[in-house]
């Protein structure tokens, strides 16, 4: 999943059928913290996708005109921590359906990267922290608050981080209730080196597959 995010684009309407058009699964957001600003969240299983297909759409009109802001550049794979009951879906189908729901318009992307003390803890250690982690954003998944999407982005991130963030929901006050409660937690507290910088978008444009 790639998300990039531009400004100059004061009337978000006129990029919508241009998208409706280009064949392309994907998320046009409007930013909010920038009025002028919207952002594009594409994904596919295949990574010459963002090469082939997404690059040329954008280098041609309406997108072409828009400035890129490449300091909220996020690209990621999804990826499994081996108890997923379903693995194919897990990967494959559920982030294009969780982010194109309609219902479930407001989203949160961030990068984090862990400090490298954190690599030479035990396994056993380092699941006793993420399972502390872990059940925070459970408990708001099941009370129908925020649906997460964890993408790991070693190799890929400009800026070296370790994975790509997004919490998707009904409403944003939960999202940020939601990274609120996880300061508290081993992992953010002692273990994150840096995160963000944030986009906090609300989608105007969603379809899955096509």
């Amino acid at each position: 999943m790639q998300l990039l995010v531009f400004g100059n684009a004061p009337e978000s309407d006129r990029f919508i059928e241009p998208l409706e058009d280009s064949g392309l699964a994907g998320v046009m957001y409007e930013d909010m913290n920038d009025p002028r600003g919207i952002a594009l969240l594409s994904w596919s299983d295949n990574p010459d996708h963002f090469i082939c297909r997404v690059r040329p759409f954008l280098n041609r009109q309406p997108f072409a005109e828009l400035s890129l802001k490449p300091e909220y550049t996020m690209i990621g794979r999804t990826y499994a921590l081996g108890h997923e009951p379903n693995l194919e879906e897990w990967l494959l189908e559920r982030p294009g359906k969780v982010v194109t729901d309609r219902e479930w318009r407001w989203h949160v992307w961030y990068p984090l990267r862990r400090r490298g003390e954190f690599n030479t803890l035990s396994a056993e250690d380092q699941m006793g922290i993420l399972r502390e982690h872990g059940r925070i954003g459970h408990s708001f998944g099941e009370a129908g608050f925020a649906h997460d999407m964890r993408l790991a982005c070693f190799g890929m991130d400009k800026n070296d981080n370790d994975f790509v963030i997004g919490l998707i929901g009904k409403e944003l006050y939960p999202l940020s209730a939601c990274i609120q409660a996880m300061r508290k937690t081993k992992q953010t507290s002692l273990h994150i080196q840096e995160m963000g910088p944030f986009f906090v978008g609300k989608a105007v444009w969603q379809k899955n597959k096509v």
